[in-house]
C-alpha cells in the first residue's frame, strides 16, 4: 500500500468519526430539548395546580369528608380509600409479578411457548386501563361476586400493574452478568441457592424500582375504578382493618364501598361552583407530589441498593 493510499484512508477514517462525532451532537441536542419540553410542560402544570388550590393546603383539607358545600369540603375518604387499594395492589401484584419474572426469566424451558408467554406479557403492559376495568366488571364484580369493594378495586389495579412488575424483574434479572451465576455453580451452589443469594440480591434494586413505578401509575388511575362502579361521593370511612380484640383483625373493610384521590378529583371538577375546582386543583397538586415522592424514593432506594453491593 502506498503512502498517497495510507494517507487516503486516514482522511476518510477522520472524516467519518468526525460526521459521526457531529451525529452524535446533534442527537443529544435534540433529547436534551426533547426533555427539558416534557419537564417545562410538567413544572408549569404543577405550579398552576399549587396556586390555583393554595388555600386548601391544609390539615382540615386531608381531615375532612367531602360535602355539598366547597368550604367545608375534605379528602379523608378518599385518601384512606387509596391507601386501602394500594395495599391490596401491592398484596396480589407484587409477589405474583415478581415469582412470574423469576420463573420465566430463570426456571422456564426456552421454547415456542415461554416466547408466546413473553410476547402477550408485553402486550398486556400496553393495554389501555379501561380494559383492565371492563375485564373486572365483569369477573370480579359480576363473575366472582366480590361486588364493587376495595377487594375488587385492588385486584384490578393489581391485574393493571402485575405486566410491569413482571418486565421489570425480567429486564432487572437479565442485567446480572452471567459470570455472577457461573462463579456460583463452581463453588457447589444449587440452582436456588444461585437465585436466592445471588441473582434477587443483585437485581433487588431495579426489581423495585419497577414496583414503585408501577404502584405510582396504579396510584393515578381513575378508568377502572369508574368501570367497577367506585363512589363518587363518600361521608363515611371504611371499616379498620385492626381492631383493640382478639384475633386483632378486621376483613369486613375489603367489602366496603370506597371512592379514591383521583375520582374524588373528577367529582369536584365535574361541578359548576368554582370553589370545587380549588379542591380538585389542590387534589391533583397532592397526587402529582405523592407520585413524584414515589420515584424518587425508587431513584434512591436503587442507588443505595447498588452502592451497598459495591462494598
Amino acid at each position: 500500500m502506498t503512502q498517497v493510499s495510507v494517507i487516503k484512508n486516514l482522511t476518510e477514517v477522520r472524516a467519518m468519526i468526525k460526521r459521526h462525532k457531529m451525529n452524535d451532537y446533534i442527537f443529544s441536542v435534540i433529547g436534551i430539548i426533547a426533555l427539558m419540553i416534557g419537564l417545562l410542560t410538567l413544572l408549569t402544570l404543577f405550579i398552576d395546580l399549587i396556586y390555583d388550590g393554595s388555600a386548601r393546603f391544609n390539615l382540615q383539607f386531608l381531615s375532612d369528608f367531602p360535602s355539598r358545600r366547597a368550604e367545608h369540603a375534605g379528602l379523608l375518604s378518599a385518601w384512606v380509600g387509596s391507601t386501602l387499594v394500594m395495599m391490596i395492589t401491592f398484596l396480589t401484584a407484587v409477589p405474583m409479578g415478581v415469582a412470574a419474572g423469576l420463573y420465566l426469566e430463570e426456571y422456564a424451558p426456552k421454547n415456542w411457548f415461554s416466547d408466546l408467554i413473553e410476547i402477550n406479557v408485553s402486550n398486556l403492559a400496553g393495554v389501555p386501563s379501561i380494559v383492565y376495568g371492563l375485564l373486572a366488571l365483569g369477573l370480579f364484580v359480576y363473575g366472582l361476586g366480590l361486588g364493587q369493594s376495595i377487594l375488587t378495586a385492588g385486584l384490578t389495579l393489581g391485574l393493571l400493574i402485575l405486566p410491569i412488575v413482571i418486565v421489570s424483574t425480567r429486564e432487572s434479572i437479565r442485567a446480572i452478568p452471567v459470570a455472577i451465576r457461573e462463579a456460583a455453580y463452581a463453588v457447589g451452589a444449587t440452582k436456588w441457592q444461585v437465585v436466592h443469594d445471588h441473582v434477587l440480591k443483585y437485581s433487588y434494586g431495579g426489581v423495585l424500582t419497577g414496583v414503585i413505578i408501577g404502584m405510582a401509575r396504579a396510584l393515578g388511575e381513575t378508568a377502572p375504578i369508574i368501570t367497577i362502579g367506585a363512589l363518587t361521593f363518600i361521608a363515611f370511612l371504611p371499616p379498620s382493618p385492626i381492631t383493640a380484640e382478639p384475633p386483632y383483625l378486621n376483613f369486613e373493610w375489603l367489602s366496603s364501598g370506597f371512592t379514591v384521590m383521583p375520582i374524588q378529583m373528577f367529582n369536584w371538577l365535574s361541578r359548576p361552583d368554582h370553589a370545587f375546582h380549588v379542591n380538585a386543583a389542590a387534589t391533583g397538586a397532592i397526587i402529582i407530589v405523592v407520585t413524584l415522592l414515589m420515584n424518587g424514593y425508587a431513584i434512591r432506594l436503587r442507588y443505595k441498593i447498588r452502592e451497598s453491593i459495591k462494598w
